[in-house]
């Protein structure tokens, strides 16, 4: 053989290479608890002389992460048993949410019931919707926005269609939030009024009010009046021939010929502020 030949051939030649055989998921499994159990004792962890392991403590529960806008474009929900955290606020799955449109006592609010005898209004919400929720499960809540404490906040419903916060402001354990929800509890809310469910059987202060005096410093705190409201909201929303929204207070020249028609998107306010933050301005005489 022409030796030339034979050495060209032995450059051109393309190395020989040990083929890898395919890694099972058997290996990956066995390599990531090995992996884990290094990554542990690194950590600190040892037996001790009974030939036990000191765990670390048990992580919470994973929460559910949904973008805003990702819930917005896929109108995202939670579904599933629901955790009574108080009367608006519930948790599924390690998920905070809260009702959308309506703000129920909170559990150190104290309100007077018929008799004048005080009495903690937020729990009695949160036990009573407990019980609600109990007959009729899961809870599924659609995604509307993400409130200031991080909470998913949402228009819920027991499994049976009935709405959530609507029952709850029917039922006087909670109050239309016009702030957040436009009014849209209102009837829900006269109807509980006129019944006197709930907290409407004696007086108590708005939640929104309660919290806004629990935050202020104790000297504004202490100073402020406090405004408790009754089965008696007077304050007369009227809608005129031109759509303006007024509200008429009582002693105003024109309160007791204004009639209310609830059909027409009508309604009584308990206090100026709602009915401002609902978007009615006040009457000029």
């Amino acid at each position: 053989m022409d030796r030339r030949f034979s050495h060209k051939r032995e450059r051109n030649a393309v190395p020989y290479r040990r083929r890898r055989r395919p890694v099972s998921v058997r290996s990956i499994l066995v390599a990531t608890a090995f992996a884990g159990v290094v990554g542990f004792s690194l950590a600190g962890g040892a037996p001790d002389t009974a030939g036990t392991m000191d765990l670390p403590v048990q992580a919470a529960a994973p929460v559910k992460v949904v973008t805003a806008a990702k819930a917005q474009q896929e109108g995202d929900t939670i579904s599933g048993r629901a955790s009574v955290i108080d009367g608006d606020t519930i948790e599924i799955a390690g998920t905070r949410v809260r009702f959308n449109g309506v703000d129920a006592p909170e559990s150190a609010q104290l309100c007077r019931d018929a008799k004048g005898k005080n009495y903690r209004c937020g729990q009695a919400a949160a036990k009573a919707l407990a019980a609600w929720l109990a007959k009729s499960r899961p809870v599924t809540c659609m995604f509307v926005e993400w409130d200031r404490y991080g909470r998913f906040v949402g228009d819920c419903y027991r499994a049976d269609g009935e709405g959530i916060s609507a029952w709850l402001v029917r039922a006087g354990h909670a109050m239309d939030w016009p702030r957040h929800s436009g009014g849209a509890y209102a009837n829900d809310q006269a109807e509980a009024r006129a019944a006197k469910q709930g907290i409407w059987q004696g007086e108590f202060q708005p939640p929104w009010e309660w919290r806004a005096a629990k935050q202020a410093p104790k000297s504004e705190a202490t100073s402020a009046p406090v405004r408790l409201l009754s089965g008696s909201c007077d304050i007369k929303g009227n809608i005129s021939k031109k759509g303006e929204r007024i509200y008429h207070v009582p002693g105003q020249r024109f309160y007791n010929e204004t009639v209310i028609t609830t059909s027409k998107g009508e309604r009584m306010f308990c206090s100026e502020d709602e009915a401002r933050a609902a978007g009615w301005r006040r009457a000029k005489r």
